[in-house]
Parts: structure tokens; C-alpha cells; sequence
């Protein structure tokens, strides 16, 4: 039976997340502090965890880095009430896999946690070059699950901006992100797309620098941009026989949802700007 260490020192919330996910037929082991949930990983494995952050005796930030220490691969969710950029990017840094700020939707929640139980590889390694909140730098391995991850935790970072604001950058930094891992790194998780966050008074600013040779329009029969008018959905078929997933390499969509757009003359580097006001 699947087994999910649930690490709460808030009753209340303890006992309504076990029981979420009990009533899914998942096994629950519980603890109440960090140093009681250290001394049962060390004793036995689980499938997952799931960690407040503000807990009595030993910080969840710092049971995430004895995890680290003891080569500790078990996925684990963060739960908090502290959606400050720093403690996201500490997260991060210490290989968290998801982020909840809490109060917790459990429906959410309950989605995570299937959608990390149902992703039986490890997740990859996420580096942090930078993590001064209004510069940081990443570097995050080619693949799916680690591009929806970082889109995840970035969306915290934008948490103060208007909505329609967080909601248009996040969409267009999510095409551009998916589009670097699946075409430039070429879905290899051994490859690492290059991802700066630049936050000024009046402008946002994210930058994407993938690991391949870069492209020209010309060459991508997959993208929407380079098909003509009476053949508006020939870019779905190509992506099918190529294997891509549908609807990417949507430049027309990023162009609509920022200020600007600029690529590297290669076409493996691209600037996305949002101004603030």
C-alpha cells in the first residue's frame, strides 16, 4: 500500500489531511515536529511526504535539509503559510517537488499528491545559481515533470501582482519553458534549460536559454506561426507525426500575453519583458 508521511503540527489540519487521503485508500504515518519525522524516515521509506514548514524543535526548511544530507530521494510537498520568495526558493533549493500555501484546498492537494504518486521516477535535480528575489537564476533538467515543477514554484513568486498580470506572464513563461525543454533539450533530463527571473520596480523580466543549436521559423512546420491561413491547423499534424505534444510552440499566444519578446540571433535564447505600469 502507498505510504505518505504527513509532517503537521496544527491538529486540526493534521487529522483533515489524513483523512483525505485515507478515505483514497492511502496509508498515513504521522508526525507532529521535524525531529519525529527525521527519526521515521531514517527507520522506514515512504512514497511521499508531506511537510509544514513552520513546525516546532527542527524548521521544515531544515528537515528538508537533512534530507538532502542523508541522499534522500522521497518526494515531498511543502505545505506553509509563508509564500515569501525566499522560503520558495530555499524549497527550491533544497529539492522540494511541490509547493501549497496554505489554507489548503484539499481537492488540490489530493491532485498533487496522486499526480507525484503516479510519477514513479525521481525528480531531477533543480540547481540554484541565484536566489536574491529580484535576481534569480536556475537551472532545470529537460523534461516535463521538472519544467511543470519550477512553473509551480515561480507562480508563488509573482503572488503580489495583479492577477491579470500573474496570470499572462505565467502562461507565456510556461509556452516558452516547455518549448526550450521539448525542442532545444530535446526532453534529455541530463541537458538544463538556463532560467533567470528579473524583478524591477516597473518590469518583469524572465530569460530562457536552452541547450540546443537554436531553430529558424522557416524550419518548424510543428509551430502555428509558420502555417498559412488556409491550412490554420497544419502545425497539429506535423506536431502528431513528430510526437510533440499539441498546441506548443505557441509564439503568436506569447507575443499576445507580454510587452516584448526578443531571441538571440541562434533563436536558443529569449527575453520576455511584462512592464508593471
Amino acid at each position: 500500500m502507498t505510504r505518505v508521511l504527513v509532517v503537521e503540527d496544527d491538529a486540526a489540519t493534521h487529522q483533515l489531511v489524513c483523512k483525505v487521503l485515507e478515505s483514497a485508500g492511502i496509508s498515513t504515518v504521522s508526525a507532529m515536529d521535524g525531529i519525529e519525522a527525521l527519526s521515521l524516515i531514517r527507520r522506514e521509506p515512504f512514497d511521499l511526504i508531506l511537510l509544514d514548514l513552520g513546525l516546532p524543535g527542527l524548521h521544515g526548511l531544515e528537515v528538508l535539509k537533512h534530507l538532502q544530507d542523508l541522499g534522500s530521494r522521497t518526494k515531498v510537498i511543502v505545505m506553509t503559510g509563508d509564500n515569501a520568495p525566499e522560503t520558495v526558493l530555499k524549497a527550491v533549493q533544497r529539492q522540494a517537488c511541490r509547493y501549497v500555501v496554505k489554507p489548503i484546498a484539499m481537492k488540490a492537494l489530493m491532485e498533487l499528491v496522486q499526480e507525484e504518486l503516479a510519477t514513479k521516477s525521481l525528480p531531477g535535480i533543480i540547481e540554484v545559481l541565484s536566489a536574491r528575489p529580484e535576481w534569480i537564476e536556475l537551472l532545470v533538467p529537460c523534461d516535463l515533470e521538472s519544467a511543470d515543477r519550477i512553473q509551480s514554484f515561480m507562480r508563488h513568486l509573482d503572488a503580489n501582482l495583479p492577477e491579470l498580470v500573474r496570470d499572462s506572464t505565467g502562461r507565456a513563461f510556461r509556452e516558452l519553458l516547455l518549448n526550450a525543454v521539448e525542442w532545444g533539450g530535446q526532453l534529455d533530463p541530463s541537458r538544463k534549460v538556463r532560467i533567470s527571473y528579473l524583478r524591477a520596480r516597473r518590469m518583469l523580466m524572465y530569460r530562457i536559454s536552452d541547450p540546443g543549436p537554436g531553430f529558424s521559423l522557416e524550419s518548424l512546420p510543428h509551430a502555428a506561426i509558420c502555417n498559412p491561413q488556409q491550412d490554420p491547423l497544419g502545425h497539429l499534424q506535423a506536431r502528431n507525426e513528430m510526437g510533440l505534444r499539441p498546441g506548443g510552440f505557441g509564439i503568436l499566444l506569447v507575443q499576445s500575453l507580454v510587452d516584448e519578446l526578443i531571441y538571440n540571433e541562434a533563436r536558443n535564447e529569449v527575453v520576455l519583458i511584462k512592464y508593471l505600469d
